[in-house]
């Protein structure tokens, strides 16, 4: 979901799924062209998985429960979403201890230095060169907030993940099954 383009990989464990692209922004030539907030105006449980890296942060925190909601209106019963979202706990905790004010960089990425001001409101560089304010983060999440709203969303069973200052949630409609388990690396 969103990316702007299929050139970025997904993970392994998509190896065999077909790989449709969702995107607000025609430009990537996406296979679906829709606002993420109205995937509900959309053909109902479609969709075995839904990858959504780097996205949520990207809409206002009371569009979160709509987005969500659409994720769940699409999804197959026995569906699942994985939401990757910069990790907020991660990051002030690593400001504080590295004493970094707001404009400091907080790691080096391969598109450059990354400021905790670029992890808040998305990368400003980009935001800048590209004049697309899509690129900017409206919300943030911890992994208890995030927990919190896809639970909302009717999302019965998670798992999560920290590290690398994200979180790596995998949000199911009752239990995974075995193949999921094992493509995960999920316990039985």
């Amino acid at each position: 979901m969103g990316g702007n383009t299929k050139a970025i990989a997904l993970p392994p464990q998509y190896a065999d799924f077909e790989h449709l692209l969702l995107d607000i922004d025609p430009s990537g030539s996406p296979d679906i062209l829709c606002d993420a907030r109205l995937l509900t105006t959309l053909e109902p449980r479609q969709f075995d998985a839904i990858y959504c890296s780097h996205n949520l942060e990207h809409y206002y925190a009371h569009d979160v429960p709509r987005v969500l909601a659409g994720f769940q209106h699409v999804l197959k019963p026995g569906g699942f979403a994985q939401i990757r979202v910069p990790d907020m706990h991660a990051v002030m905790k690593m400001a504080l201890e590295k004493g970094l004010d707001i404009e400091d960089t907080l790691y080096t990425s391969p598109s450059g230095p990354i400021s905790v001001l670029d992890v808040f409101y998305g990368y400003g560089a980009e935001i800048e060169r590209s004049g697309n304010e899509y690129y900017a983060h409206k919300t943030g999440f911890t992994n208890k907030s995030l927990q919190k709203a896809v639970q909302k969303a009717g999302f019965t069973r998670t798992f999560s993940g920290l590290g690398n200052l994200e979180v790596n949630m995998l949000a199911f409609n009752g239990e995974p099954d075995a193949e999921t388990r094992r493509l995960f690396g999920l316990p039985a």
